[in-house]
């Protein structure tokens, strides 16, 4: 529970104060004013996507009550918002200093700005005002993301003063000490467009809605590609603030990576298909823009901890594999020996064979092919029977390993706060970096608030089982013989834990002192 919130708790609570601390106060971390902003933004651009779709009249005529609806929905959402934040001006710092805090926050930026987002529609009951002019004015409602973006984009500049562009364009688009909220909102957006493109592209082959919508659907691949191009652009050109791509060679390793390869992909078939549809016939190329889908692997790590669980139990699946394909290949052969003679036009030859095998050993059986004669059945049986375990194998031993990969990554940031916290308590920089990796691991708020009293708890039984300061003064036996238990219990660490790893853990920069490596290595060589 962070400090803001313990202010409220300590003193008589209102309704009021309640309100303001769970809702807006922008100090607490611990609160709802994250996920209403988050909310109020999707709505927000839920209008503008509703406004945009109204101009479609194959679209609006026939739903035009469930437009009003929605229309009036959002109306009443506003409202209350703006009813609310008027309501506990008094509680802000910022207007309750004055003697009027209502009426100064009615004459403040953001109140102007959400006032005008509601009250043409009020006014038109008193006024008589167009209907097109009417739904003009909804797009005031867009002026409302700048009670987000605003506070985003100050706080990013606050944290990159001093920077160059290359360095303020690297905290932009990758999470850093210096990236702030704004980065957080850039990478909402990518994936938003994403799932946009891509629906378009999955809409776009049903006939009777891209005759509707063939014009809308060029113009937002456009603005897609544009989007995925600048992003492609600007990481190739930033990516050198990455010690670990430097210089022009730095560029061409970046750009081989699959994620980075990936971003390519994405916009490629868009260039190749304006560039040479005279010389070639390239719509085929439109069904690839579906690969921008995989953008997302850059925006969730349960794609990184796959990997990492693929690579460490690589040889084991291999080898089911291995298994796989043999059972696959005999179970063809003997099919093919069984069934040619009833069913040369099924059974042709062993490779037309595989399909069938695969079919019936994945126990999928979709009856296109199927064994007519008695043999032929009974050995259908016994390889379905044997297929089940053996195909199984695979998925088994890779959800296992994803759940260990898992427990693994926790444990990391256990230790990782164990790291933080010698001296008891966490600073609010290593907080925020403890909260992007929890978020990253799928934990939520609540578990790492109970994780860091634990680790607390553990810290202070830790130093209840030390030796006192003085006893290691006043007796130098004590401190001799504490000296060497504490060598010994390194020395068991390093024979009993896993040495390769430990030593990546020990060459990641920060995470250990020259003097902690330098016994590391003492250590390991014995």
């Amino acid at each position: 529970m962070s400090a803001t919130f313990e202010n409220y708790a300590s003193r008589e609570v209102t309704l009021r104060s309640f309100i303001y601390a769970w809702m807006f106060d922008q100090s607490n971390p611990n609160n709802l004013q994250r996920e209403f902003d988050k909310w109020i933004s999707i709505l927000i651009i839920a209008n503008l996507i509703g406004m945009l779709t109204e101009h479609i009249p194959a679209i609006y005529e026939p739903n035009k009550f469930l437009f009003h609806v929605f229309d009036q929905f959002s109306l009443a959402v506003f409202t209350i918002e703006y009813l609310l934040r008027l309501y506990v001006a008094p509680e802000d710092s910022e207007f309750g200093k004055s003697r009027f805090p209502r009426l100064r926050y009615i004459f403040s930026l953001y109140a102007l700005i959400d006032l005008a987002a509601i009250l043409p529609f009020y006014l038109s009951s008193f006024i008589a005002m167009d209907l097109r002019m009417l739904r003009t004015l909804r797009l005031l409602r867009l002026l409302k993301l700048f009670r987000i973006l605003v506070p985003a984009v100050q706080e990013f500049r606050q944290l990159n003063q001093g920077s160059t562009f290359r360095q303020q364009v690297y905290a932009l688009l990758n999470p850093t000490s210096t990236s702030g909220k704004l980065q957080e909102l850039l990478d909402s957006f990518i994936v938003w467009w994403v799932f946009i493109s891509v629906m378009a592209v999955i809409l776009e082959s049903v006939a009777s809605i891209h005759y509707i919508l063939n014009v809308q659907f060029i113009v937002l691949d456009a603005i897609a590609v544009f989007i995925f191009s600048l992003e492609y652009i600007l990481r190739l050109y930033s990516c050198t603030e990455d010690p670990k791509f430097k210089g022009l060679g730095g560029r061409f390793e970046f750009a081989s990576q699959p994620i980075v390869v990936i971003d390519l992909l994405a916009i490629v078939p868009f260039f190749l298909e304006t560039m040479l549809h005279q010389v070639f016939d390239l719509r085929f190329l439109r069904i690839f823009r579906l690969m921008r889908l995989l953008k997302l692997t850059r925006y969730t790590t349960s794609t990184g901890t796959l990997v990492k669980a693929l690579r460490r139990e690589w040889p084991v699946i291999a080898a089911s594999t291995f298994i796989m394909l043999l059972l696959v290949i005999l179970t063809a052969s003997l099919g093919f020996l069984f069934e040619h003679e009833a069913q040369p036009d099924k059974f042709e030859n062993i490779p037309q064979s595989i399909y069938w095998a695969v079919v019936t050993l994945a126990s999928v059986g979709y009856g296109d092919i199927s064994p007519i004669t008695p043999v032929g059945r009974l050995m259908t049986i016994v390889m379905a029977l044997v297929g089940i375990g053996i195909f199984a194998v695979p998925a088994a031993i890779l959800s296992t390993a994803f759940n260990d990969q898992l427990h693994k990554d926790r444990e990391m940031m256990h230790a990782e706060l164990m790291r933080f916290m010698k001296d008891g308590s966490l600073s609010d920089e290593n907080y925020e970096q403890i909260m992007r990796e929890a978020q990253e691991l799928h934990i939520s708020q609540e578990e790492v608030i109970v994780l860091i009293e634990r680790v607390k708890q553990e810290r202070a039984e830790m130093g209840q089982h030390q030796l006192p300061i003085a006893a290691i003064r006043e007796k130098p036996e004590i401190a001799f013989e504490q000296f060497r238990i504490t060598i010994s219990n390194l020395r068991q660490i390093a024979t009993e834990g896993n040495r390769k790893q430990m030593q990546e853990l020990f060459d990641m920069p920060g995470r250990a002192t020259d003097d902690e490596r330098a016994i590391w290595r003492q250590i390991d060589r014995r």
